[in-house]
């Protein structure tokens, strides 16, 4: 890290995961809004009691692809026909839980709940076999937790509880470095799913940097990382064939337990928005911050 407290970078990859824990779309542009990225995690699997579903409990989540094609969410898997749905699209009215938050959302509708049991239904325990698919309200207001904001008012759709989860290139260098040192095949972002990858950082730079202001056509967009990323097993699942592991998380827990959340295992920075509602981020953009010091 350098020693001056200016601090430059560059936007390297975005990310969205337009349904809760199913495949990303890696864009060349995308719009912010102040609950993050557009129409990220705006849909959710949910069992039939509207709890949500991720892939701790059915990794075959991961290799659910969404696209987007003429005002369609499209998505495909292996061994189905592609379901579409208008991106305006919502049926009746749903009660849906995400961890500790109850949200007033939308059902999708049958069509896609067969679709969905379908797929991952199989192989799911009993509870699990029959699911839906909800859409997060956007008149709904879901606030992130006040104590990693500072008491600022912040908001999230269906992601774990942050508008905008940051990392860095320089930080996927070295998980993979460990792990090829240790004998074991490099990993790429979609192991950690990210919404924006900052290159021109050294390894981890990410947690310790203030409010980033990122240079757009239409003025700055500023995002300020709050609160670290603590992991679970998701970064364990190939994405390519859904088979869960062990290499990755285990790689991490020998460098990554992290104090400021009871010594959890992290990787990137959960991010509120703080400006730029409206204004699109772009591959290349200028970002620039000045270091944290806690």
């Amino acid at each position: 890290m350098s020693d001056n407290n200016d601090v430059q970078a560059t936007i390297e990859q975005l990310w969205i995961y337009p349904v809760k824990s199913c495949a990303g779309v890696r864009l060349e542009e995308a719009e912010l809004t102040d609950t993050g990225l557009l129409y990220d995690r705006a849909w959710m699997v949910v069992d039939e009691r509207g709890e949500f579903v991720t892939q701790r409990e059915l990794p075959r989540m991961a290799l659910i692809q969404p696209s987007f094609k003429m005002g369609q969410l499209v998505l495909r898997a292996p061994g189905m026909l592609s379901l579409h749905l208008a991106l305006d699209a919502a049926e009746d009215p749903a009660t849906v839980r995400v961890w500790n938050d109850t949200v007033e959302a939308y059902d999708m509708g049958d069509i896609a709940a067969q679709w969905f049991s379908d797929f991952l239904g199989p192989d799911a325990p009993e509870s699990l076999k029959r699911l839906r698919l909800a859409r997060f309200d956007p008149e709904v207001r879901r606030p992130s937790d006040p104590k990693w904001t500072g008491g600022r008012e912040a908001g999230t759709q269906f992601a774990d509880g942050f508008a905008v989860l940051l990392t860095s290139a320089a930080s996927l260098d070295e998980l993979n470095a460990r792990l090829v040192g240790d004998g074991h095949a490099p990993v790429d972002q979609r192991r950690v799913r990210p919404n924006i990858v900052l290159g021109g950082l050294q390894s981890h730079d990410e947690d310790r940097v203030g409010a980033l202001t990122i240079t757009t056509d239409d003025g700055p967009a500023v995002i300020e990382p709050v609160k670290p990323c603590a992991r679970c097993s998701i970064p364990d699942v190939d994405p390519d064939s859904a088979l869960p592991g062990h290499v990755v998380g285990d790689t991490l827990r020998g460098y990554r337990a992290d104090a400021r959340v009871g010594g959890a295992i992290t990787f990137g920075m959960n991010a509120i928005v703080l400006e730029g509602d409206g204004r699109t981020l772009r591959v290349g953009q200028r970002v620039s911050a000045d270091w944290r010091f806690d």
